[in-house]
């Protein structure tokens, strides 16, 4: 994968919401040492998925609506539990937003199945407070190969 894509990646800001408010997250920390230092929902099993944008192409609002919508239908039905999260870049002037979807206790292989089906450069894994982005689309790197983050929570 492209430094400067994994660098884009790494740093895209995730609002996840909790029962205190929003959390902005991005995948650019420092080594935690202590994972329990972490805020509870990034100690917990989840996925971050989305279903804008395939492969990186900009698709009208209404066609990434229906999209994100299917997506949502079929985790429903899959019986996971869905939150909403948006990913954005931090830059003030960046126009850049994806909404995405949180999806608790989905496993690894699954999860990439959803981003190859939606056709999605990447996805997010979290297990064990260890954020993970996983490759899903081949013409990107090989599909299933990650790269480990470390969470940075943003004021």
């Amino acid at each position: 994968m492209d430094h400067n894509l994994l660098r884009q990646y790494l740093s895209t800001v995730y609002d996840i919401q909790t029962a205190s408010g929003p959390l902005r997250v991005s995948l650019d920390g420092d080594l935690v040492q202590d994972v329990s230092s972490l805020p509870e929902v990034l100690t917990r099993p989840f996925t971050i998925l989305t279903a804008f944008n395939p492969r990186s192409m900009l698709l009208p609002r209404k066609v990434n609506d229906s999209r994100h919508t299917v997506l949502r239908d079929l985790l429903v039905l899959g019986c996971y539990r869905v939150e909403q999260c948006v990913g954005y870049e931090e830059d003030p002037e960046g126009t850049w937003r994806e909404p995405s979807w949180l999806v608790h206790g989905m496993d690894r292989e699954e999860a990439i199945s959803f981003g190859r089906v939606f056709r999605q450069n990447t996805i997010v894994v979290n297990r064990n407070g260890r954020p993970e982005l996983i490759v899903t689309d081949p013409t990107c790197d090989e599909v299933g190969r990650g790269f480990i983050g470390n969470w940075r929570v943003r004021a």
